[in-house]
This record gives C-alpha cells, sequence and structure tokens, in this order.
C-alpha cells in the first residue's frame, strides 16, 4: 500500500510509495532548522518504479566517478578544550563524552581527525611555547625544548581518544615560533629571524619525534597558522609566501629527511581568500616536490577558491583545517545550514580529504580563552560548574558526516546541485553508500536517488539536512 505525506513540513522522512520490493534498504537521518530534528533516525525505505519517481528532481550518485580518499572530520583539542576535558568532567563523563565525539557505537559521532597547537594559541589559560630559556635568551640547541604543556591536557586527551578511535590522523600547528626566534622577541606579531630558519627547522623535527615517543603522532604539520595575519593580543606570526617556500626547501625538507621524518606537511593554513599565497608556495620547486597539500580556513573569501587550486595541483592533498560558528551568528538554521552547505559539502567537493571545526570544547562563556575570539562556538559546551554538555548546531552539522563517512571513504559523483538541493557523495570502504543532501529552500522538496539500477524515493523539509545510505 502506498504511503502517503500527511504532513509535508513535520513528516520529513523518506516516504515509501510503493509495495516492498525485493533489494537494498535506503535509511536516513534528518536535522532541521526549528531543533524539532537532530540527527534522528527515520523509517527506512525500499526500491520503488521509475513511474514512481516522475516528475520529481533526480539525485543520481555515480559510483564509478571517484574522487578524493577521505581522512575524516573533526575538531581541535585547544589547550582550552582538553583542560576542560581534564578538569571539569569526572572520570565518567569525560570517558563518556570523548566516546560520543570518537567512538561509532551507540551513536558516536566517529571523529577521525583532530588538529593541535604546537605551543599557546589564543584558546590557551596563557602564553607559552615548547622553548623558553631563562630570561628570554637564545636557545639554539634547543636545550629548552619541553612538552611539559601539552603534556599536562592535551595529550591525555588525544591518547584517549586514539584508544577510542585508533583511525584518528592528528595535525598539529604552531601560532608563533618561540619569542627568541622572531624579530619581535615576543610570542605577539613579529616575523621569523632568517638566521633562525635553521633551528626552527630542528625544532619541528625535535617535536615531531619527542610527541611520538609519548603516543602522540604527527600525522599532518602546518609551519604556520594563519601566516597573513598578526593578531595584537594572542600569539601570531607573519610568514610570506616566498619565505615560507624557502623554509621548506631549503631547510625543512633536508631535516625531515636527515631525521627520517614521514610526517606530511601542508602549506597555508589559512583563509579562502588569498589562493594565490599556496599558488606561490607550490611554484617554488623545492618547496612542491616537499609539500604534501594544502590547508584552507573559512573566514574570509569564498569556498569556491579551493577548486582552482585543487585542479592545478592533482597530487596535493587538500584539507580544510579551521571554521568556527560563534555567536555573530546565533540562529541555529542559519549557521546549521551554512556549515553544511560550505564545509561538509562545499569545502569537500573542493578537493578536502578532512575537514576540522576549531574548538572540540569550551565553557558556559566561551573559554577559557586569553586574547582572540572571545564568543567562538565549539561542537559541545562543557558547564564549568556540573559537567553538563550542551551539543551546538556544529554537532549536528558535522556529525551528518562522521557518523557516516569512514575513513578511507571514496567521494564519488553526484550533483553540487539540483534546484534547492546541494549534495555530496561517498562510498566507504565496505561498499556502502553514503549521500549527504542539504534542502537550502523555503519549501520542502520530494526528490529521487538514483544509483545504477537502484531508485529511492526521499524528501526533506526546508532548510534541513539528511545522510542516506544504502
Amino acid at each position: 500500500m502506498r504511503v502517503l505525506l500527511a504532513n509535508a513540513v513535520a513528516a520529513v522522512a523518506l516516504v515509501a510509495t510503493a509495495p516492498a520490493v525485493a533489494g537494498p534498504k535506503l535509511q536516513s537521518w534528518v536535522t532541521t532548522g526549528d531543533k524539532s530534528q537532530l540527527l534522528t533516525a527515520q523509517p527506512s525505505s525500499g526500491v520503488v518504479t521509475a513511474g514512481e519517481l516522475a516528475g520529481l528532481p533526480v539525485v543520481n550518485v555515480d559510483a564509478k566517478e571517484r574522487h578524493q580518499t577521505i581522512v575524516g572530520f573533526g575538531g581541535a583539542i585547544t589547550d582550552a578544550s582538553a583542560w576542560l576535558i581534564q578538569t571539569k568532567l569526572t572520570p565518567t563523563q569525560r570517558d563518556r563524552l570523548l566516546r560520543e565525539l570518537y567512538g561509532r557505537g551507540e551513536g558516536g559521532l566517529g571523529f577521525s581527525f583532530t588538529r593541535i597547537t604546537i605551543g599557546a594559541s589564543d584558546f590557551s589559560l596563557d602564553h607559552y611555547s615548547l622553548d623558553e630559556a631563562p630570561g628570554g635568551a637564545a636557545d639554539p640547541k634547543l636545550e629548552h625544548f619541553s612538552l611539559k604543556r601539552p603534556q599536562e591536557y592535551v595529550f591525555p586527551t588525544v591518547r584517549a581518544a586514539l584508544k577510542i578511535n585508533p583511525d584518528l590522523k592528528v595535525m598539529a600547528s604552531p601560532w608563533s615560533a618561540p619569542a627568541w626566534m622572531k624579530t619581535t622577541g615576543a610570542l605577539v606579531k613579529g616575523q621569523l629571524k632568517p638566521e633562525a630558519y635553521p633551528v626552527y627547522a630542528d625544532f619541528f623535527a625535535r617535536y615531531v619525534k619527542a610527541a611520538r615517543k609519548v603516543g602522540v603522532p604527527t600525522d599532518y604539520l602546518s609551519i604556520q597558522n594563519e601566516p597573513d595575519f598578526e593578531p595584537d593580543n594572542y600569539p601570531g606570526m607573519r610568514w610570506l609566501a616566498k619565505d615560507r617556500a624557502r623554509f621548506f626547501g631549503e631547510h625543512l625538507a633536508p631535516t625531515f629527511e636527515r631525521e627520517k621524518i614521514a610526517t606530511k606537511v601542508l602549506d597555508w593554513d589559512h583563509n579562502w581568500d588569498k589562493p594565490e599565497q599556496p599558488t606561490t608556495v607550490l611554484a617554488d620547486p623545492k618547496a612542491r616536490a616537499f609539500l604534501a597539500g594544502v590547508a584552507w580556513h573559512c573566514y574570509a573569501g569564498d569556498v569556491s577558491a579551493q577548486q582552482p587550486v585543487t585542479d592545478a595541483n592533482p597530487d596535493k592533498e587538500v584539507f580544510l583545517t579551521e571554521c568556527s560558528g560563534g555567536e555573530w551568528a546565533p540562529k541555529f538554521d542559519d549557521s546549521f545550514a551554512w556549515m553544511v552547505e560550505n564545509l561538509i559539502i562545499g569545502s569537500v567537493r573542493g578537493g578536502s580529504r578532512g575537514v576540522l571545526m576549531w574548538n572540540l570544547a569550551l565553557d558556559e562563556t566561551f573559554g577559557p580563552h586569553k586574547g582572540g575570539c572571545s564568543d567562538c562556538r565549539p561542537f559541545v559546551t562543557i558547564d564549568s560548574k556540573t559537567g553538563a554538555i550542551t551539543r551546538t548546531q556544529e554537532y549536528y552539522a558535522f556529525g551528518h558526516a562522521s557518523r557516516f563517512v569512514k575513513p578511507g571513504a571514496v567521494r564519488i559523483g553526484s550533483p553540487a546541485k539540483v534546484g534547492d538541493l546541494r549534495t555530496v557523495a561517498f562510498q566507504n570502504r565496505d561498499g556502502g553508500r553514503v549521500l549527504i543532501v542539504l534542502n537550502v529552500g523555503k519549501e520542502p522538496a520530494a526528490f529521487a536517488i538514483t544509483e545504477g539500477g537502484r531508485r529511492f524515493k526521499a524528501s526533506l523539509p526546508a532548510r534541513a539536512a539528511g545522510t542516506f545510505t544504502w
């Protein structure tokens, strides 16, 4: 018997439109802008005949069209996030939260990509580096190099996440070189002194090897967070493209080769608005030979900037390594839709193998932080008094991908746009298909999903996202 939509706005689930037909089942999970459904499982449905899809817009998934392999989705384990997780949660609360974020069983998000800072960022309790000699003296032999600070909160959190999800890949990025290496003699503002290039290459090698010894891998590395920006109240460092290229080719490459370090190094780690920066670096032959790829942030420019760089460098990996929601965009429906459209769909269609948000967790006052952003929104808010967890729109936006698209999945063909629908599709290593669809329109949308000889009927309400699997 045909099942009809009783209310197209509220009943947004997949709708079975025909008697049961032998074949695969389509399953789906939906999040609506009004929060009435939050990654809510819908009734499954079977395949239908072509005639029953007549007149509907078609989202055709093509498993023969293959693109990049996926590393994963997740958020940064900042000093602030790790401090809250380690000091404001009981052991039971901590384990439960980490299993929810990194595990796959019982509705876990399955995060498999994270980023940590090499030294302090604005989301640290204070400003520090990993090499501070008494009186701010130079330390060219790195005799004062120490992992004491990350060993307090960040590394234990990373190790706990790795125990839950061994597929987790870790990226590391500094916000500043140690102060004694810089033109300002301070962590805030300035550039790297030319004479410090050799010792800074040694510093990176020291970090990667020392972190690995204590159980924290560095799968990916960038040499500078946001190198085209000098913040005035937290660590940062400007590093011009031509100078980064020289550092990569003449210093970091031979140092990593000598030390037998296989960490993949990414350039840029900054916004979509200046694609000429990574393009300049990749035009340098020595830098290009060494670099694994390019990392992007979302705070300026448009996601479309990724595609020309991706197309011009098909041998290089692409990542979106930082974006943050915040109270500048407080409405759940607006910011949820933006995240899905630009990060989960747009950035991945632009070549990203992994997508990262900024803070994994913050407290009820958007902290702790020292300088920088005072209203950035995390995946989860931890009440510093009770340990209660609040999940944000970013949590649900990323959950539509991370829970279903597993490491090693391949992006496959699907249309970028079908009317008001935006899509991206994947095939997991077990052969399962995953289709993420966002309805950006103001009206509910019924549509067909086709793949090979399979046909399904689906619907989404206005301003809603759905993940469909079969």
